[in-house]
């Protein structure tokens, strides 16, 4: 039997100009870097391909120069469908400054467009979205004013608006796996995260596309486990077998058995966090945790309460979960993000969403960029920077209860904690609680019409979402209504009786939440 394993430039010399690309990957968990740097070496030597379609759910990247940063060259890329670019600020920059076409789509989104393509669907239809700058009337995802095709409709169904979303051929596909056999099966044992490699195979192959496949090592024909392959050789062109340092299990970790159930760590080695406004928040958003509920970790600081319930011995009581698939066990941060320490299991992306979509999700915490007074509150675009939704619209659109983390201020924030008291040194240099944000990722009115219980926790004080805009509910010990809060928001929230925070957040060691009642909070 004709083998399809090749070298990484034989694999890529395939690509055509003008072709649509998709790769797969979460933030830096399970990136085909090989693939990727083999076809930026083919730009770079020859000129060729050109005016790519670069199609990916998560951004894989290391926020620096690797994963699809790699790809940010004039010429290579015309156009870019994306749900997450924060780890892609190469490609970021590139579609701000209007140099190619640009398409920022939530990422449960494109997870489930991949489904619809290779089912040979003409549309997806959605509700998320709705409000937020993804809906037409908002712009309809689209980036830079060169970007003009609508690949979202405003339509009604049913007596309900829908958002439509449009299908597209996708010519090749970048995946990734542990072991492959001459034949093109493909396992994946050691990947931190399965995400949405089967299904984008599929994808492809349903308009007759080229999958290729990164591995970090070859089984004689016929050795592997028929239950144990993810994608099946009939879906598979090539596969490309990596060097190890492109085939590290996340951009942060070569390899930890723990974080793809090969062995299960001790619970008590997951590291402590200093006492910080970080922690502080952390701990805050924590005792909004419901023994047996489960929940949903957003990136950033949102990713510290699993740190926290870990120290509070609470992280078997909950089920915490992230939106690249993985269920239960402690959620990572950082470039360890999408992947989590000792897992339940682990679900394809496309699989969590439709959990997310159906409001499975107890609880969510989420970052958060500028809140409004209208309710709204931006995670994607602030400034010159640029996130993109990620997971955050699936999720703040389908969750009941939701909690907002982040500092009061950005750009230099500097606090002190002592004698159970928070003390600002340094006020942040940009205010983030504004008049009207710059992108609106989260609705405020949407919120309220599907009655959705909102809170925003920074590390002074937390506020409520009501009928008549935000409250301020809770005020940290130390801190001054007047002068730490008010003096920084183009807003007045409205104030009635604000309680102190919990005290046990201002100090060292545990602060006993296993102990708290259900409603401390």
């Amino acid at each position: 039997m004709k083998t399809k394993i090749c070298s990484a430039a034989a694999a890529v010399a395939m690509i055509r100009s003008g072709n649509t690309v998709a790769s797969s990957g979460f933030v830096g968990v399970g990136t085909p870097e090989a693939p990727i740097a083999a076809l930026e070496k083919r730009f770079l030597e020859t000129g060729e391909p050109r005016n790519l379609t670069l199609v990916f759910s998560a951004a894989p990247g290391d926020n620096k120069s690797k994963g699809l940063n790699r790809l940010a060259h004039n010429g290579l890329v015309k156009r870019l469908i994306g749900g997450h670019f924060k780890p892609v600020p190469k490609l970021a920059k590139l579609a701000l400054s209007g140099k190619c076409e640009a398409y920022n789509l939530p990422l449960g989104v494109i997870s489930h467009l991949y489904r619809e393509i290779a089912g040979g669907k003409p549309r997806l239809f959605s509700k998320v979205g709705l409000g937020t700058f993804v809906d037409p009337r908002n712009g309809g995802g689209k980036m830079n004013s060169r970007t003009t095709e609508d690949l979202v409709e405003l339509r009604e169904f049913e007596g309900e608006e829908r958002l439509f979303y449009k299908t597209f051929p996708i010519d090749v596909a970048f995946l990734r796996g542990t072991t492959a056999d001459p034949s093109g099966n493909v396992t994946m044992e050691k990947e931190a995260a399965t995400l949405d490699n089967l299904l984008l195979a599929m994808a492809v192959k349903a308009g007759g596309g080229i999958v290729i496949v990164q591995v970090e090592r070859i089984a004689p024909a016929g050795s592997l486990h028929s239950r144990d392959i993810e994608i099946p050789g009939h879906l598979v062109d090539y596969v490309v077998v990596a060097q190890p340092e492109d085939h590290m299990q996340t951009y942060a970790t070569h390899y930890n058995g723990a974080l793809c159930g090969e062995f299960r760590a001790p619970l008590d080695s997951a590291p402590s966090m200093k006492l910080d406004e970080r922690k502080i928040i952390a701990r805050r958003a924590a005792i909004e945790l419901r023994m047996g509920s489960v929940v949903n970790l957003g990136i950033g600081i949102p990713a510290g309460i699993a740190a926290v319930a870990a120290e509070e011995k609470i992280i078997e009581s909950v089920t915490l979960t992230t939106e690249a698939g993985s269920i239960g066990g402690i959620p990572q941060g950082g470039l360890d993000f999408g992947a989590a320490i000792n897992p339940e299991s682990i679900l394809d992306q496309n699989q969590m969403f439709d959990l997310i979509d159906s409001g499975w999700l107890d609880v969510a915490f989420l970052g958060f960029g500028e809140v409004d007074a209208q309710g709204n509150v931006n995670a994607s675009k602030f400034g010159g920077d640029f996130a993109g939704a990620g997971g955050f619209i699936n999720i703040s659109q389908n969750t009941g209860r939701l909690v907002f983390c982040g500092m009061f201020t950005a750009g230099g924030l500097v606090t002190e904690v002592k004698d159970g008291k928070l003390t600002i040194l340094q006020e942040g240099r940009h205010m983030k609680f504004v008049e009207d944000v710059e992108q609106i990722t989260f609705s405020g009115e949407y919120a309220r019409d599907r009655y959705q219980t909102v809170l925003v926790v920074t590390e002074r004080c937390v506020f409520s979402l009501t009928p008549d805009g935000w409250e301020l509910i809770e005020v940290a010990p130390g801190i001054d209504i007047e002068r730490d809060i008010l003096a920084h928001m183009k807003f007045r929230p409205i104030i009635r009786k604000p309680r102190e925070m919990v005290a046990a957040i201002f100090t060292e060691g545990p602060m006993g939440l296993d102990k708290f009642p259900s409603d401390a909070s």
